[in-house]
This record gives structure tokens, C-alpha cells and sequence, in this order.
């Protein structure tokens, strides 16, 4: 076993057992033999500087652009702040909040230089969230967004019990306040010496909606971000580097962390950083920086589609969807607009990125793909036993990256079976070796792109006073895959309405994170229960078909 570099040990102490971890093979690829000693920033942004590309533009943003030298002083120079005035040792946990700037992917990196644990969030998430996540990682310190620090301040002053969080900081960037971020990193040095850590140390904690109602935190190491680097990307999507990358998801997101930072600096590439990337927004993104690959989900593609004549989108050529199934019509609808074919994709955040897909002329429409090159996939009975081709079953999937929860046993034993890890998802395989998308397993919503949990939006609806009982489930959707729909049971004197359906709505809004909120609301007289009394959701999921 290789010594770590944490000095909080954390994180390896709320790791699950070692006997829960899925099968980890890191032989399939000669790419995926990495020293026992890692850390993933340097990896990324000091060897691409050494390699002579400081001068290159790695980061577009509206109205200018970093280079790899500016990316790498700047990290450093926050790097010497987490260290020396912010007493971060390696193993703390840092929580990062603001929508894809610079100044966010700058702090991704420093916080690995410094040893740190980065645990990023995305502005959507309201206090309640934010909270659960500094509550459950045991975070102290967070970086934010000054135009977005209201609700992690008070997230990070006070625990889920109402307690004090002692010892918490919040320190702003892109703030104007003498004890700025800039203020502070002003006078500190370009260069850092990176700390020492191991292939095998923390690098993030990714947080994941689940079918519990609460985030699960996923731990993946510095091995496993370049892992994710090392697979999907040179295989599968090829990418130069001259490519100019953009895309919608966040950086708190993974689907979004690798397409827009991880995939491009791994080749010397660039990336379009767009704090709002709504589809016009991402479509003048890609005419104005002259983008190359785009990466975002099925509903923004069909939404494009019907705006893609009013732009110049000859630069593009290489097109990724994930976070939901690529309809064929959607997949037709993007073709026709652009003569591109989008490369579908499935990833988890358990996963870390895309495991299955395929690219130019290996895609099927109406088919995710076929497994990635440095991973094995198949599908599975309830026994776990491989059914034939054409026949419906469990997705189970397995590489150099895989799924270990933070302090959750339970999922731990859910998603892990026999060393192989379940998404989740129902798939059938064909005799070609691709794989087809059925359906979710579980009660995840998946919606626009967005992974919503029905019972989280549930908990938040209960307690308004108005609602006795309710169930949350997903409907099909034309435009956004499903939406999410809430059955309500009103407590006595609270009657039903449109007045009554926009009350509630605003008030999952305020409370969660907007894109989760029910944009269907159903007044029902009772909830489908088994003897027990436990809700069946598959019933009210019937009745929409």
C-alpha cells in the first residue's frame, strides 16, 4: 500500500471496505499504468506548461481568454492562499461554488496542488443542499462566486442540526472586498510545490442525486480523473489539439468537469467557459469562439436544432450527449440541422464519465454504443448472471473507475455486486456488442439532462403546510425526456387550484435547486400504498403511460 499524502484522513476512513469496492482493472489499456505517486492538477496543468504550451489558449470565456501560463500562475497563487492563510492541509475538504469562470477552474486546481479534497457545487443549489453536502463531507472551508455567496454563507455557518460549523471560512472570488481571493493571492508567488500525493489519495468528492431523496458523495482519486481522461476521450472522441470545447453542464457536474476542463487540457485543447449556456447562449457560444465540440444533453440538441440556421456553426464537428437518453428523433432532428451525428454516451458520477459509446461511423441511431476501450460491460439478470443478446436486463459495468459512496454502506451494497458496478439502468445488448437503453431501474428522474430524486422533491413538499401526502415520479416529456410530476393529498381547509399548483412549485423552488421542482401537480384524494403503508411509485408511473 502506498503512504498517502492526507493528513486528514478522512476521507480514506469513510471510504467503504475494501471487499465493497467494485473490481478495479487497470490492465486493458497500456494508458492506465500510472505511478503510485499522482497528482492529477500537475498531471494536467503543470505537464501541459513543461510540454511548451503556456502560451496557448486554454480557457475562452465572453470577452477573452486564458492561457495555459495564466491558468497555471493563477492556480499556484491560490494554491500558497489555501496553504498558508486558509491552513488547508492535504485531506481537507474544500467546497467550490459559481458558475464555469476561470477563476472556478483556477481554484479546481489549486485545491488538488494543495492536497486538497475538491468538492464542487453549482450555483442552482439552495441552502438546504449545500448544507447536507458541508454537513456529510465535513467541509470547513469553501470558495465561492462572490455574486452567488449569500446561500453558502449561511450553508457554511451553521450544521443540518442548527449548530454553529465551527471553524468554517468563506472567502469570495471575483469580489471586490479586501479579503478577496485576489486580495489575498496578490503578492504570492507563480510557482507551487505541489504536494506529494498518492495515485490513490482523494482528489474529489462528486455529489449525485439518488433515489434515497439526498445527495450521494462519490470519492474518486487523482488515478481515476486521469483514468477518465485516458479512455472515452482518445478512443472514442479523438480529440486535436486545436479543438475548441464547450458545452451546458456545470463543472460540478462530471459529465461537465470532463468535457470542458479534464478532456481538452489532457491534449493541449481549449476550452469555451459560458456562465448562462441556455441553447441560443451556447449557439452564439460556438459561433463567436468558433467551437469545434459541444457537449451537453439530448434537450438542449433538439432545442438548438430548430435555432441552428440563425448561426455560424461550420466550426463544429463533434457533437457528445449524455445525462439521459438520446432520442432517435432528436438524434435526426441535430443531423438534419447540422449534418453532424451526435456521439451518445452513458456516464455516471459513481463512474465518473462515459463508459459506453460510440463515434463517427460506429453509431447507431437510437443506440448509446458500445463499451469503451479500458472498460467491460454487459447485461445482467437478478442474479447477476449475463443474459443472452436481445434480451432486457440490468446494465453492469466495470474498468479502472468505479463507485465507492461516501458513508453509505447501504448504496454501496446496492450499486456493487460481485465487483461489478449497476447503474441502475435496463439495457438490452445486441449481437454486435451495442447497447440499447430500456429504462431506470430505480426512482431517478432524469430530465433535461438533470438527475432529480423523487423523493428528495417529495421531503421538500411535505413540509409545506398545505400538503398531507405525496408522491413524486417522472412522465414522459417530448422536449425534456420526462418531467417531474407530484401527486398531492391537501390536508383539510387547503383547497385545490392553479393558485395552489404555483404555490407549491415556488416553494420547491425556493427550497432546491429550481430545475427539481414538479411541473406537473396532480390533487389526488389518496396514494397508492402497500399493507405496510409503503408509497408505490410504479403505480402512479402506470397510470401516466
Amino acid at each position: 500500500m502506498v503512504e498517502s499524502a492526507h493528513v486528514d484522513t478522512f476521507c480514506r476512513d469513510h471510504l467503504p471496505p475494501r471487499e465493497l469496492w467494485p473490481d478495479l482493472d487497470y490492465s486493458r489499456l497500456p494508458e492506465l499504468a500510472y505511478p503510485p505517486r499522482l497528482n492529477c492538477a500537475a498531471e494536467l496543468l503543470d505537464k501541459a506548461v513543461e510540454s511548451g504550451w503556456g502560451g496557448r489558449t486554454a480557457i475562452h470565456y465572453p470577452g477573452g481568454r486564458w492561457t495555459y501560463g495564466r491558468l497555471l500562475e493563477t492556480a499556484n497563487r491560490i494554491a500558497h492562499v489555501l496553504v498558508e492563510d486558509l491552513g488547508v492541509v492535504p485531506g481537507n475538504r474544500v467546497l467550490l461554488r459559481g458558475p464555469n469562470t476561470p477563476m472556478m477552474a483556477a481554484c479546481w486546481f489549486a485545491v488538488l496542488k494543495a492536497g486538497g479534497v475538491v468538492v464542487c457545487t453549482m450555483p442552482l443549489l439552495r441552502v438546504r443542499e449545500l448544507v447536507y453536502i458541508a454537513d456529510l463531507a465535513q467541509i470547513r472551508l469553501a470558495l465561492t462566486d462572490a455574486r452567488v455567496a449569500a446561500d453558502c454563507e449561511h450553508a457554511m455557518s451553521t450544521t443540518g442540526e442548527g449548530f454553529p460549523r465551527q471553524g468554517a471560512r468563506v472567502v469570495h472570488f471575483y469580489g471586490a472586498s479586501p479579503d478577496s481571493l485576489e486580495s489575498l493571492m496578490e503578492r504570492k508567488p507563480a510557482w507551487f510545490d505541489n504536494r506529494d500525493t498518492a495515485a490513490d489519495d482523494t482528489a474529489l468528492i462528486a455529489f449525485t442525486s439518488g433515489t434515497t431523496g439526498q445527495g450521494k458523495g462519490t470519492l474518486h482519486f487523482h488515478r481515476d480523473v486521469i483514468a477518465s481522461c485516458d479512455c472515452f476521450p482518445p478512443y472514442v472522441l479523438k480529440p486535436e489539439p486545436d479543438d475548441v470545447f464547450c458545452g451546458s453542464p456545470p463543472l460540478a457536474f462530471t459529465f461537465g468537469l470532463g468535457g470542458l476542463l479534464l478532456f481538452p487540457m489532457r491534449v493541449g485543447a481549449s476550452t469555451l467557459l459560458l456562465e448562462q449556456a441556455a441553447p441560443p447562449q451556447l449557439l452564439q457560444g460556438i459561433q463567436d469562439h468558433r467551437a469545434t465540440i459541444c457537449f451537453t444533453a439530448p434537450t438542449a440538441y433538439r432545442a438548438m436544432a430548430g435555432l441552428a440556421k440563425g448561426f455560424d456553426l461550420s466550426s463544429l464537428r463533434k457533437c457528445v450527449s449524455a445525462g439521459e437518453t438520446l432520442p432517435k428523433p432528436t438524434f435526426e432532428l441535430w443531423e438534419q440541422a447540422t449534418g453532424l451525428k451526435i456521439i451518445d454516451g452513458i456516464g455516471s458520477t459513481e463512474m465518473l464519465h462515459i463508459f459506453i459509446s460510440s463515434s463517427g461511423d460506429d453509431i447507431r441511431p437510437g443506440s448509446t454504443g458500445r463499451v469503451v476501450p479500458g472498460y467491460e460491460a454487459r447485461v445482467v439478470d437478478e442474479e447477476m448472471n449475463e443474459v443472452p443478446p436481445g434480451t432486457i436486463g440490468r446494465l453492469a459495468v466495470k474498468g479502472p473507475t468505479g463507485c465507492r459512496y461516501l458513508s453509505n454502506l447501504e448504496r454501496q451494497r446496492g450499486y456493487v455486486q460481485n465487483g461489478w458496478n449497476l447503474t441502475g439502468d435496463s439495457y438490452v445488448m445486441d449481437e454486435d456488442g451495442y447497447f440499447w437503453y430500456q429504462a431506470r431501474t430505480d426512482d431517478m428522474i432524469i430530465s433535461a439532462g438533470n438527475n432529480i430524486a423523487g423523493p428528495e422533491v417529495e421531503s421538500v413538499l411535505l413540509d409545506h403546510p398545505a400538503v398531507a401526502e405525496c408522491g413524486v415520479v417522472g412522465v414522459p416529456d417530448e422536449e425534456r425526456g420526462q418531467i417531474v410530476k407530484a401527486f398531492v393529498v391537501l390536508r383539510p381547509g387547503f383547497d385545490p387550484g392553479p393558485g395552489r399548483i404555483k404555490e407549491l412549485q415556488d416553494y420547491v423552488k425556493g427550497e432546491i435547486a429550481p430545475y427539481k421542482y414538479p411541473r406537473s401537480i396532480e390533487f389526488v384524494e389518496a396514494l397508492p400504498r402497500t399493507a405496510t403503508g409503503k408509497l408505490q411509485r410504479f403505480r402512479l408511473r402506470e397510470q401516466e403511460k
